[in-house]
């Protein structure tokens, strides 16, 4: 799926880069993109994606906004890292991604809602708890999303109980104050963004 190139869009070639560079934290380096292929070379996912890693730069390159935050390719990052560590330009491949993600939460451009769902329900025992409740993730997540499965998940979370790998209730972390202030200055920076 391609975007048309307007005279808005042919103006914006720059900027949408800019405006990704800019919302993703650290040096990121994505202007120093080779296009090499390293990463979708790396990428466990890749056969999943739409576009390789080195597609979706190449489209941010080019000011296809709309095209980059309606694609599944940051969906599919499982966060391995593989990518950003054999990168030959040290880009922060995988926190581009998450970028991606939250600018395509804020338009509104992504087509299946649960990848969103999980990400906030996961963000939300973060914030609670300090860390995941896998068994109240898994249950929120798919009552929302796909209701039907939980059934057919019935036995792997029983062999999980059963062998310690999961816990029947959240555990709060220590510091949960200072995890607090973190995600709090967090949140500032992203509104400031």
């Amino acid at each position: 799926m391609s975007t048309v190139s307007t005279p808005d869009a042919q103006q914006d070639r720059g900027g949408f880069l800019a405006r990704v560079m800019a919302a993703t934290p650290g040096d990121n380096r994505l202007n120093m993109c080779i296009q090499c292929g390293s990463c979708g070379g790396s990428c466990p996912s890749g056969p999943e994606m739409e576009h390789t890693p080195r597609r979706l730069f190449a489209l941010i390159r080019a000011g296809e906004s709309e095209t980059v935050l309606r694609s599944n390719t940051p969906w599919f990052c499982v966060s391995c890292y593989y990518c950003t560590v054999r990168c030959p330009q040290n880009i922060h491949i995988t926190d581009v991604m998450y970028t991606l993600k939250s600018m395509a939460i804020r338009a509104g451009l992504y087509r299946d809602p649960s990848p969103a769902g999980f990400s906030e329900t996961f963000v939300d025992y973060v914030e609670k708890y300090g860390r995941s409740f896998e068994l109240g993730l898994a249950t929120r997540f798919n009552l929302r999303h796909h209701p039907l499965s939980l059934a057919g998940m019935a036995p792997l979370g029983l062999g999980m109980l059963k062998r310690g790998r999961m816990e029947l209730t959240p555990h709060r972390i220590d510091g949960m104050d200072q995890l607090g202030a973190i995600l709090d200055k967090a949140k500032e920076l992203e509104a400031a963004a």
